[in-house]
């Protein structure tokens, strides 16, 4: 069997994440981030899922997203309603999980051409 490497048509490759950091191209990175399939926001402000607001999206919808991942970390944690509201309001998807399960999401969405922003909370 011939296997041939295929390299995303992408800038911003999430090569996977986790409770503590993620991996984005070659880079780990230690702290919360926003990520699209050619953008990469480093240094996100938000480190507790639990205590966003609303504004906390705003670097999310300025990629303008049909679909926002939310990466809680270690563990799966529920957003404020407002929040979860938000998204609703602007006719956007919004999926909340852990940080691994966001990754695998992300890179099959994003393999699709999907426009698919995630954000990675790190605390």
């Amino acid at each position: 069997m011939q296997l041939n490497l295929e390299r995303p048509d992408y800038t911003c490759f999430l090569r996977g994440a986790d409770g503590e950091s993620a991996l984005v191209n070659d880079r780990r990175l230690t702290s919360s981030f926003v990520i699209a399939p050619n953008t990469l926001v480093e240094d996100w402000l938000v480190r507790d899922a639990g205590a966003m607001v609303a504004g906390d999206l705003d670097a999310l919808f300025a990629l303008q997203p049909e679909l926002v991942l939310l990466g809680t970390g270690a563990k799966q944690l529920f957003p404020p309603a407002v929040v979860m509201a938000a998204c609703l309001q602007r006719g956007i998807g919004m999926e909340i999980m852990t940080n691994a399960a966001a990754a695998r999401t992300y890179s099959v969405l994003a393999g699709e051409g999907r426009r698919v922003v995630a954000g990675f909370v790190i605390p």
